[in-house]
């Protein structure tokens, strides 16, 4: 089976996609087997190719070229704010395209997601940042959703501890959610949510 791209394996199917942040190449392994859509990479791990044919999120500091020697299907990058410099980013965006690379742009903020979607239009957002006090793990996620353009994939970086939780996101229209290669197979879930 050939690999898919990030944003074809995200975007395809029933449901939410999980996607795992994983550490080691048996944390990817597990993740495969246990239903994960994508893995998801802070340091460069030799040997993912070999351990998992899932797409690549390459979250990890460094040059691009280091994300296409580890075989990552998509890069991120995170916007710092409206003062962020839009020439840095956007020739991030080029070289991701030009690597055939899907490129996913981190927000935290409406201001970020605004700014973003004016100067880079990228086809996937991931909503990460703290929550309120007064406010669910997953509730600045569900804050910044409704401000993700239509067409666009949304991504939810939260700290998801049970399936209700992903249940929640998926019916609010959220695309897919990083967890931790803990508990993969009760994140995955075998249906659709009650809507």
């Amino acid at each position: 089976m050939a690999a898919r791209r990030f944003s074809q394996a995200i975007s395809e199917g029933d449901g939410i996609s999980v996607l795992v942040e994983v550490g080691d190449l048996d944390g990817a392994r597990a993740a495969e087997a246990d239903g994960a859509e994508a893995i998801v990479l802070r340091v460069p791990l030799d040997g993912i190719r070999n351990a998992t044919e899932l797409p690549i999120l390459w979250r990890a500091q460094g040059p691009l070229t280091d994300a296409v020697r580890a075989g990552a299907d998509a890069c991120l990058v995170v916007v710092a704010g409206p003062d962020e410099g839009e020439d840095r980013l956007a020739a991030l965006q080029r070289e991701a395209l030009e690597l055939d690379m899907d490129f996913v742009v981190e927000v935290r903020d409406e201001d970020e997601l605004e700014w973003a979607n004016e100067q880079l239009d990228p086809e996937i957002f991931l909503l990460a940042g703290p929550a309120d006090e007064d406010e669910s793990p997953i509730g600045r996620a569900l804050e910044l959703l409704p401000d993700v353009p239509a067409g666009k994939l949304a991504v939810a970086d939260v700290p998801v501890l049970n399936r209700e939780q992903v249940d929640q996101l998926e019916r609010a229209g959220v695309d897919a959610v990083i967890v931790g290669v803990r508990d993969v197979a009760s994140l995955v879930g075998d249906g659709h949510p009650p809507v």
